[in-house]
């Protein structure tokens, strides 16, 4: 098994590929070692001391290290346990654990909503996977989209910007009634 790496626009973040499928669909995001219990996969590479997030795409695992650890000392263990979590059979998730996605809304706005998560999951979305994270709807209130951020984008330098400047943009071009983006941690 060859795992390639990228990296990413946070440089506390980097892309694992294994080269196959790691979740069949939506995402699934670790930001600490406690909310891995459900993931052997997360729960292994958390094993690497100096993890401090993991987080599970499509065919990416992307992994945040703490502050002062050199991606030169942490980077073959992290190899070695996504390698030998895949040579073990186990699975990625165990349970019913539901892949991350947009939060439910009705009400007024629910046609709004409905555009704001189209873009998201058409334009968005697929731009930052490429980045190693994911950003998905949170709620909408008096004009203003709040979104929650994962993998790298959390934490990352430039998310404010890319709130800003691309998706806040984006939202108001399409959408009127939007006014502002906000990121919300959970």
């Amino acid at each position: 098994m060859f795992i390639q790496t990228e990296s990413t626009p946070n440089p506390a973040t980097l892309k694992f590929l294994p080269g196959q499928a790691v979740l069949e669909a939506g995402t699934a995001d670790f930001p600490n070692v406690d909310s891995a219990e459900k993931s052997p996969l997360a729960a292994r590479v958390f094993g690497v001391e100096g993890v401090t997030g993991v987080f599970l795409g499509n065919d990416f695992v992307t992994v945040t290290k703490a502050e002062g650890v050199d991606w030169d000392h942490v980077k073959p263990a992290i190899l070695g346990a996504i390698m030998e979590h895949f040579q073990s059979g186990q699975p990625v998730i165990t349970g019913d654990a539901a892949p991350s996605g947009h939060a439910e809304h009705d009400g007024e706005d629910a046609e709004i909503v409905g555009q704001i998560k189209e873009l998201l999951d058409t334009r968005v979305r697929p731009a930052v996977a490429q980045d190693g994270g994911d950003i998905t709807f949170h709620g909408f209130e008096r004009g203003v989209v709040y979104l929650h951020m994962q993998g790298a984008c959390a934490g990352c330098p430039s998310s404010t910007i890319t709130l800003k400047m691309g998706i806040e943009n984006l939202l108001r071009h399409y959408i009127p009634e939007v006014t502002e983006v906000r990121p919300v941690g959970l």
